[in-house]
């Protein structure tokens, strides 16, 4: 019986000890793609792709959705902007020897990338796209 007790707590323990060990870095990466979604699908790519001189304002919603803002120049005429702000993170450990699950000289870092991109599009009197442009940046 004693026996049986001392294997059952082992056994927790060491299920236990299982929920505490660190991700990975490809575990990490899985997740921030898992919480981007779909909803995330502004893209240089996207615009090159989809968007033509001669499209209609409507067309352009449905590829793009709806602009950030929406301007007129002297005549009339609209010119829709569409801001995508984005930071990535990556964290990385490394450690000395192990016992079990259990990390021993931990050492961590964390970098952090922010992402712009920009996209102009300009439209003639009709609603029709006359004109685009985009800029990205990282820093």
């Amino acid at each position: 019986m004693r026996t049986l007790l001392l294997s059952t707590s082992v056994a927790l323990f060491v299920l236990a000890l299982a929920g505490c060990y660190p991700t990975s870095l490809a575990e990490q990466q899985a997740d921030i793609n898992a919480a981007k979604g779909a909803g995330d699908t502004l893209s240089i790519a996207k615009v090159q792709k989809e968007i033509k001189i001669g499209m209609s304002s409507a067309d352009v919603v449905l590829v793009l959705g709806s602009p950030n803002m929406v301007t007129t120049d002297d005549k009339r005429r609209e010119s829709w902007v569409y801001d995508k702000v984005s930071t990535e993170g990556m964290a990385s450990t490394s450690s000395g020897t192990r016992f079990l699950w259990l990390p021993a000289d931990n050492k961590a870092a964390v970098s952090r990338t922010q992402k712009t991109l920009t996209i102009v599009i300009k439209f003639d009197e009709k609603g029709m796209v006359r004109d685009f442009a985009y800029n990205t940046s990282k820093f």
